[in-house]
């Protein structure tokens, strides 16, 4: 019978007592400080956290006033305020002035906007290519019709002028010799036909003076042809020579400087790559009319010949008369607008073609009366609007850039526009559309 020995029996039992070991635990790595492959912390969450202590922060101490704000307020309480500045969507806004109408334009029938125009305007071009040797004009001259204004270079129609000239001059002794030669062979012929009336010479040779004679007659009718032939030249050469010289064709102002020294010009240029098409435009400023869009639906109460009041943006301070010259026999159907040619009957050193205009077509009705002079303001209808209650009200932008409500007094409603009899000064400027806001709402003006 086999015995185990007590050494090998103790070792047994202490092995299978001991605690097993896990073998990955050796492989682990030791991460001591000076290991460069330490793993990285996350930071993100204590950047969110300094994101929010910094915005609650600020809301808890200070407004976006500079007021200082209890600790305890709420985060909600206290950023209501600037909390729609910075994420909430801003509706765009566009605004419009309110209008100030003293006069008779208070009572206009119509009101349309257009621009000055001259009665007589053009861009003075060349009849003929070529490079402009001289300019006798600058902006805002007043010329006279023909007066010169450029001259381009003519040199080689100079010397075709004086080829044509001496044809004339050699055409024109060629005549005159001929006209000499007609008198001896005239004088020849008499003196033939004398001799044959005495029978002191045949008649063969009476014939042939006779005949000599009327040849010469013939010869001077063609140097006479080449004579206005050559005539007709010169004529060409120096109406080419004359196209060198820009003249203007009737009195104005010059209002533009389309070419320099040196530029060509061809006739119907269309810019750089085909030379210059005019050298100046001119404009008559003593002839000035508004070119204006009524709308289809007030056309009716337009006629040639009705009295008109003008307003100009560039001179608000006074009111031009006009009366309507022309009504254009053409709609425009994408706008909805017939075009209308109002003269301007007492215009003066300020006004100029271009400039923004308004246009008050009066009723023959309409006379000057003691209430003449008193201020009357106007604001577009789209901008006012009502609420449950029945107050009328329209909304403006503050410093700030919220919406603000003002209430108004309305009266009349006429093309577009509402008479507003109190609430508004007549400087304000309204919002053209409003929608349905909270007072306070922030706001975006757009142009």
């Amino acid at each position: 019978m086999l015995s185990t020995s007590p050494e090998k029996s103790s070792v047994g039992s202490s092995d299978l007592s001991a605690p097993k070991r896990d073998p990955l635990a050796s492989l682990r790595i030791q991460r001591t400080p000076e290991n460069p492959t330490r793993r990285k912390r996350r930071r993100w969450p204590w950047l969110l956290l300094l994101l929010f202590l910094g915005g609650s922060g600020g809301a808890w101490y200070w407004d976006r006033n500079g007021r200082e704000l209890p600790a305890w307020l709420s985060v909600t309480q206290a950023t209501s305020n600037w909390v729609p500045d910075i994420i909430q969507n801003r509706p765009e806004v566009r605004l419009v002035p309110v209008s100030v109408q003293t006069g008779r334009s208070a009572d206009a029938v119509v009101v349309a906007t257009g621009y000055l125009e001259s009665r007589q305007q053009s861009r003075i071009g060349a009849r003929a290519a070529g490079r402009i040797q001289t300019i006798h004009f600058e902006e805002g001259v007043e010329v006279k019709a023909n007066d010169l204004l450029a001259v381009l270079e003519h040199a080689d129609m100079d010397a075709a002028l004086a080829s044509a000239e001496a044809s004339v001059a050699r055409a024109r002794a060629s005549v005159t010799e001929q006209e000499i030669k007609i008198q001896e062979t005239k004088v020849a012929m008499n003196r033939a036909e004398l001799l044959w009336k005495q029978r002191s010479n045949s008649e063969a040779d009476f014939d042939q003076a006779k005949f000599a004679y009327q040849a010469a007659v013939a010869n001077k009718e063609s140097l006479n042809a080449d004579y206005e032939l050559a005539v007709a030249r010169k004529r060409e050469s120096e109406q080419a020579r004359e196209n060198m010289f820009i003249r203007a064709p009737f009195s104005g102002t010059v209002i533009s400087k389309d070419a320099e020294l040196g530029e060509s010009i061809l006739p119907g240029g269309m810019g750089e790559a085909s030379g210059r098409g005019s050298v100046a435009t001119i404009a008559d400023l003593k002839r000035l009319e508004v070119e204006c869009d009524v709308k289809e639906d007030f056309i009716t109460r337009v006629v040639e010949g009705q009295l008109t009041e003008i307003s100009v943006d560039a001179v608000p301070s006074r009111k031009y008369h006009g009366v309507v010259r022309k009504i254009i026999p053409m709609g425009d159907r994408a706008r909805a607008t017939i075009k209308v040619k109002v003269e301007v009957t007492d215009s003066d050193r300020f006004l100029f073609p271009e400039m923004s205009s308004s246009v008050y077509f009066l009723s023959p009705k309409t006379d000057d009366t003691s209430d003449s002079d008193k201020p009357r303001i106007f604001c577009s209808t789209e901008s006012i609007v009502s609420d449950e209650s029945g107050s009328v009200f329209v909304w403006i932008v503050d410093k700030d850039g919220r919406a603000q409500k003002l209430v108004v007094t309305v009266g009349a409603e006429r093309d577009g526009k509402t008479e507003i009899e109190s609430g508004l000064a007549g400087n304000e400027r309204v919002v053209a559309k409003p929608g349905d806001w909270p007072v306070g709402q922030p706001l975006k003006v757009v142009e």
